[in-house]
């Protein structure tokens, strides 16, 4: 065989192996912990939050899919995966924090089933609770953005923005579920009845309450514009 006969076959052989690795696959993630928020009721769109690690760079996108058969919710995990010979998949374990939305859902206890049937299977149960009035919410939320941890304090700072001045926080709220979880409730009350639209930063600081045993709680902070912010907190 020529020399170049074998550098052309070479260079396809290479070519196959870069296409081959540059082709995701859709595969199941590993799940760390399944987190579900008390204080949902039947006209909330109820959520759930799945804690795990992506292995490596080679994993992208961690995505969901849920299906619901009476009182039982079944959320598969998946990512999209590279093949390990890609060369822009370093060995770099990537935590991740993924809410799942379950829309919404009629009053009971649901059992809560993430990736049945494979290695990292992972359970955890839901109440929904009836709904006292056809509102979506009965309270206005602060517009919360993310929460700010400093380490070593049980002092949070909830961040984000109002839409308006004529509101003001009131208190905070929190409800457990007796495990891991936190659902933080930043309350605001009208203060004026002018309300010009005009974004309004804000910072509010609250302590965590010693409440739960777990080593990692969930803070669930539910905001303004409907759904939640989750952070995972260090419960030293």
């Amino acid at each position: 065989m020529s020399k170049r006969l074998i550098a052309m076959v070479c260079l396809l052989g290479v070519g196959n192996m870069i296409a081959y690795a540059g082709t995701p696959v859709e595969t199941r993630v590993p799940v760390e912990h399944v987190f579900s928020p008390k204080g949902f009721d039947s006209n909330d769109n109820a959520e759930i939050v799945i804690s795990g690690f992506l292995p490596n760079l080679c994993h992208k996108s961690p995505r969901t899919k849920v299906i619901r058969s009476g009182k039982i919710v079944k959320v598969e995990l998946t990512s999209l995966y590279y093949d390990a010979s890609n060369p822009f998949c370093p060995e770099v374990v990537v935590p991740f924090v993924e809410v799942v939305k379950l829309g919404l859902l009629e009053k009971g206890n649901y059992k809560v089933v993430v990736n049945g049937g494979w290695a990292s299977d992972s359970r955890s149960g839901l109440q929904v609770t009836e709904a006292p009035s056809e509102a979506i919410d009965d309270f206005v939320y602060a517009g919360v953005e993310y929460v700010e941890k400093t380490e070593g304090s049980r002092v949070v700072e909830l961040k984000g923005y109002n839409p308006t001045d004529c509101y003001e926080l009131d208190e905070v709220k929190y409800v457990d579920n007796g495990k891991d979880t936190l659902s933080v409730l930043p309350m605001m009350k009208r203060v004026r009845e002018h309300c010009p639209m005009k974004m309004q930063p804000f910072s509010y600081e609250w302590e965590v309450p010693k409440t739960l045993s777990a080593k990692k709680i969930l803070l669930h902070v539910r905001r303004l514009q409907g759904g939640s912010v989750n952070s995972i907190f260090p419960n030293m």
